[in-house]
C-alpha cells in the first residue's frame, strides 16, 4: 500500500512517500480502507522530535491519528461492525498511524458515520473533537449556564469546544483574530475577544471553566479570570501546580484517551444539528502535499480542520 513515512526526526522534508506492506489484523480489529485523514499538532510535532521521550516508536514511522474510511477486513472477535461499513477514528497511539491506505483499529475505538456526513467531514472530527469532549465533560464537567472561556475558537480543538460547550447549555466566550469572529460567532460563542487588541485577563471575571490550548502567558493569564474552585485545564502544557494553588483553582494538563463510544456521541450530535465539522483546507495525498499540510498547521493559524483526502 501507498504510505508517507519518516525514518528520522526532521523538518517537513523528511515526510516521505513510499510503497509498504499492508497491515494484518488481531482478532480485536478491522482493517480500515482510508478514505480521507487530518493533520493535527501531534503530527508535527512527533515528525520533529518533540515528543520521543513520550512516544518512543521505532522507525519508519507513518504518522497521522484521525482516520475516517470502510471496513474491508475484520477479526473473528469484532461484533458491533461489518465489512462495508463506513467508520471513523481516532486508532491507537502507535508508528502504524493513518498517512496510508489502510489501518489496523481496535473495535472499541470505531464510530458509525451518519449517512449524512462525508468523508471529510468525518477524518476533521476524531482526534480534535474527542479531545474537546473529553476537556469539557469528562474533566470539566461544564453544564447549564456555567461561564466557560475557550482559547484559539478557530481552531482544530477550540471549533469542536465552541459547539460541545453550547450542546451543554454554557455561556461562551472565545479568542480569535478579526478575521474569524463571524466565524466563531456562527459556531455558538456568545463573547468574542480579539487577542491581537485586547486582553481577555482584564475583561472577564467569575468564569467557571478555561480550556487553554495556548500554554505560557495565556495560561498564567487564565488564573485571573476563574472563580475560586474553577477549573483550567491544558492541552497545551502541563499547568503550574503553585499557580493554580495560588488562585485556588483545579487544573490539569489532558492527553488524549481515544474512545470509539465518545466519537459515536460525537456522531449522533452531528446528525441531531449540534455539531458542525469545519473542513478548512483540503490536500492531496502526496508526498508535496503532505509537506504543504504541515507547513500550514505549523503556523497555528489554520481555521478548522486540514483533511487530505485519499479516495
Amino acid at each position: 500500500m501507498k504510505a508517507i513515512v519518516i525514518d528520522q526526526y526532521g523538518e517537513k522534508n523528511v515526510l516521505t512517500e513510499r510503497e509498504v506492506e499492508k497491515p494484518s489484523i488481531q482478532e480485536n480489529q478491522v482493517l480500515v480502507e482510508i478514505h480521507a485523514t487530518s493533520i493535527n499538532p501531534i503530527d508535527w510535532k512527533v515528525r520533529a522530535g518533540y515528543l520521543k521521550d513520550m512516544l518512543p516508536f521505532e522507525f519508519p514511522i507513518i504518522l497521522g491519528w484521525d482516520a475516517a474510511g470502510v471496513i474491508v477486513e475484520k477479526g473473528s472477535n469484532v461484533t458491533n461492525f461489518e465489512i462495508g461499513e463506513r467508520v471513523f477514528t481516532r486508532p491507537a497511539t502507535t508508528n502504524q498511524g493513518t498517512y496510508a491506505e489502510y489501518v489496523p483499529v481496535d473495535e472499541n475505538l470505531l464510530a458509525k458515520m451518519p449517512a449524512s456526513m462525508s468523508f471529510e467531514e468525518a477524518a476533521a472530527i476524531p482526534l480534535a473533537g474527542l479531545t474537546a469532549w473529553q476537556c469539557l465533560v469528562d474533566f470539566g464537567g461544564v453544564k447549564k449556564d456555567d461561564k466557560v472561556l475557550i482559547h484559539a475558537g478557530a481552531g482544530g480543538v477550540g471549533n469542536f469546544a465552541i459547539q460541545i460547550a453550547k450542546s451543554l447549555g454554557a455561556y461562551v466566550t472565545t479568542t480569535a483574530s478579526e478575521k474569524n469572529e463571524e466565524f466563531v460567532t456562527s459556531l455558538g460563542a456568545d463573547r468574542v475577544i480579539n487577542y491581537k487588541t485586547e486582553e481577555f485577563s482584564e475583561m472577564l471575571e467569575d468564569y467557571d471553566f478555561v480550556l487553554d490550548s495556548m500554554g505560557g502567558e495565556v495560561q498564567s493569564n487564565s488564573y485571573k479570570v476563574l472563580k475560586p474552585k474553577g477549573k483550567l485545564v491544558s492541552i497545551a502544557q502541563p499547568p503550574n501546580e503553585e499557580e493554580a494553588k495560588q488562585y485556588d483553582v483545579e487544573a490539569a494538563f489532558l492527553w488524549l484517551d481515544p474512545k470509539g463510544d465518545q466519537l459515536q456521541k460525537l456522531a449522533d450530535m452531528y446528525e441531531a444539528g449540534e455539531l458542525k465539522s469545519i473542513v478548512g483546507e483540503t490536500f492531496e495525498f502526496t508526498e508535496e502535499f503532505m509537506q504543504d499540510a504541515h507547513a500550514l498547521s505549523e503556523t497555528h493559524h489554520a481555521r478548522g480542520k486540514i483533511v487530505i483526502t485519499l479516495k
